[in-house]
């Protein structure tokens, strides 16, 4: 909506001075109504022009003079890549592409986890099937697994390396207890080797979703320290990858921000004529889950205002 010197150059220079003879056809309406405004010239807008402005388009090189196909071609592509290169342009200070990969990453490894120690528990109880109700967290219970391997030669002398994974005397007592009274299957060693394999993955790729959090704790910190210490740094890098990236985020208004993940919800309820999302992302915060039922959309509100504050300070100050 704003007409740029070059253009209006252009038009003073090349129409006629009588400004009643003239019509343009502009693409643009609101790009029409400023030239209206600021030189008087008349504009036209609607299918014919746009037409118009196709065949100029496709035509282009046969009517410029010196132009062929070949380097319009070219010209399109060098175009192309600039445009390519100034999206993708590296900023050490705005690392937002990181942080998109990284919680996507964390919410796939938090889907694996579960699935692979769900596995774990199904295939080790066939051996062991009071030990799942003794240890409930995926974790340790994988730990445990690898470590007590055949539950026939869990001993006296085993119970200090008991204690040391589950942290608590009474429970590494009740499992040395419960390994000699078990109605569990005897399972062969090829067998026991398989699952302690198995476990050992499980392990390796819950420490290593423990080192990917504290990496995605590091980046939120860099790049948008105000979002993390709102909101904490998993809802604000989710925040952040729905978005597409920190500037987007930014750019938004708080009500958007409100109902950022909840896009089905909302569409649905726009469609049933019924009642839309009070909050969609950002319900995973602790101020949301601590507020009574009555006040999470109050708080919600209040919530997206401040988080969009925070974006905005990180991305622009």
């Amino acid at each position: 909506g704003l007409l740029h010197e070059d253009l209006r150059l252009l038009l003073e220079t090349s129409l006629p001075a009588k400004k009643k003879k003239a019509l343009l056809g502009v693409a643009d309406a609101k790009i029409g109504a400023a030239i209206l405004e600021e030189l008087g010239y008349q504009c036209q807008t609607g299918g014919v022009v746009a037409e118009i402005l196709r065949g100029i388009r496709l035509h282009f090189h046969a009517l410029v003079k010196g132009l062929t196909a070949q380097s319009a071609s070219k010209a399109q592509l060098g175009l192309g890549h600039s445009y390519s290169r100034a999206k993708v342009k590296f900023n050490v200070n705005r690392v937002d592409n990181m942080i998109i990969q990284s919680i996507s990453l964390l919410d796939q490894l938090d889907k694996d986890i579960n699935t692979f120690s769900m596995r774990v528990r199904e295939w080790y109880g066939y051996h062991f099937p009071e030990l799942i109700k003794i240890v409930s967290e995926n974790y340790t219970y994988c730990r445990l697994a690898k470590f007590i391997g055949n539950r026939r030669e869990l001993s006296e002398e085993s119970l200090e390396g008991l204690e040391e994974i589950v942290m608590d005397g009474a429970k590494a007592q009740a499992i040395l207890e419960a390994s000699r009274s078990s109605m569990g299957m005897d399972i062969s060693p090829l067998d026991l080797i398989n699952i302690e394999s198995f476990s050992s993955r499980v392990i390796s790729l819950s420490e290593y979703r423990r080192g990917l959090q504290e990496y995605l704790r590091s980046k939120m910190s860099q790049v948008a320290p105000s979002l993390s210490a709102l909101i904490g740094e998993v809802v604000g890098a989710r925040l952040i990858s729905h978005a597409g990236s920190l500037t987007n985020l930014a750019k938004y208004p708080a009500s958007t921000v409100q109902i950022l993940g909840a896009e089905k919800a909302l569409f649905r309820a726009l469609k049933t004529r019924g009642n839309t999302p009070k909050y969609g992302l950002i319900f995973h915060s602790t101020f949301i889950g601590r507020a009574a039922a009555k006040n999470k959309g109050r708080i919600s509100r209040y919530l997206a205002n401040k988080c969009t504050i925070a974006s905005r300070i990180d991305c622009f100050s």
